[in-house]
């Protein structure tokens, strides 16, 4: 499969949406040349704010350009988008509903050298839980352009997650992206994985293994994390033998908690995979810490197995 880098894919769409829209901003936090903000700055130097490391600060300022009638963007590392200006997303840009869209980049462990500090393994369950925000977690390039486009013909806050590092082309080209959808990738009979992000390309590795084994696998790309469709989430679930959920996040709060939610009380047995209540640490390499974590194929097609 053809392979891409989220934040390059983001970068540029961007900048065509900036060429399309006058009223887009940007902001960063002293990150931009690795949120690939920097190619905004260099063609709309005009409309691109660099805050420094004032993650509070840069939440402030867009929320005022948003009662402007702009449309900011704001962009550092998941874990400063979220944790540091916890406050100032709630207080100044959710309560009022205000234009601001939120980006997560490097998220999850895919700052794989720099350790807990860097690596957000609970930014979606902080996202989820602030009332009138959208979290969006898109599993390619291909899907994080269509996402990041719906974001500006959203009115109101939203929070888009991205990937460090490059993952394959899985999202079609030809669908259209709408919020709230869960996307079937493959169909099957026997068991469903629901997963999110970079787990979507393992889920369906695991899946082409398992069928080889005779076990037929539908894997659903759940990339709105909120809101989610519980009827939606019921359908693609019912008449299976189990349901998998797999994150590259905490268990916690995230796309676990979505489909558990969703399945109560239906008697759907359900296995969890994602990172249990611990943070990350540093790896010479990204693929290390999701084996280390067991967020894998082979760890999906065990699971599988044992439904």
């Amino acid at each position: 499969m053809k392979m891409q880098n989220q934040r390059t894919a983001y970068g540029k769409t961007l900048v065509e949406l900036g060429r399309e829209n006058e009223r887009i901003v940007v902001l960063d936090a002293d990150l931009s040349k690795s949120t690939m903000t920097c190619l905004f700055e260099q063609e709309f130097p005009d409309r691109y704010f660099e805050m420094g490391i004032a993650e509070a600060d840069m939440i402030s300022f867009a929320a005022g350009l948003s009662l402007t009638d702009r449309i900011a963007f704001v962009n550092s590392f998941a874990v400063f988008s979220t944790g540091r200006p916890y406050d100032q997303i709630r207080q100044g840009v959710a309560i009022g509903k205000l234009n601001v869209k939120i980006i997560g980049s490097s998220a999850g462990l895919s700052d794989f050298g720099d350790g807990a500090t860097h690596q957000s393994v609970e930014d979606v369950a902080i996202m989820r839980a602030i009332p009138n925000m959208t979290v969006l977690v898109p599993c390619d390039a291909i899907e994080t352009v269509k996402a990041v486009r719906a974001a500006v013909e959203y009115n109101g806050p939203v929070y888009i997650r991205i990937c460090r590092n490059d993952v394959p082309d899985i999202f079609p080209e030809d669908e259209e992206f709408v919020i709230g959808k869960p996307y079937v990738l493959r169909d099957g009979s026997d068991i469903t994985i629901f997963a999110m992000g970079r787990m979507v390309c393992e889920a369906l590795a695991a899946a082409d293994r398992l069928g080889e084994q005779g076990i037929s696998t539908r894997v659903v790309n759940v990339s709105t994390l909120k809101p989610v469709d519980d009827n939606s989430i019921i359908k693609l679930a019912e008449g299976m033998k189990g349901v998998i959920t797999v994150e590259e996040h905490s268990i916690i709060g995230g796309l676990a908690s979505v489909v558990t939610y969703a399945l109560r009380g239906k008697g759907i047995p359900v296995e969890t995979i994602g990172i249990n209540d611990e943070f990350g640490q540093s790896a010479n390499t990204y693929d290390a810490l999701l084996k280390h974590y067991g967020l894998t194929a082979d760890n999906i097609v065990e699971r599988a197995k044992a439904l």
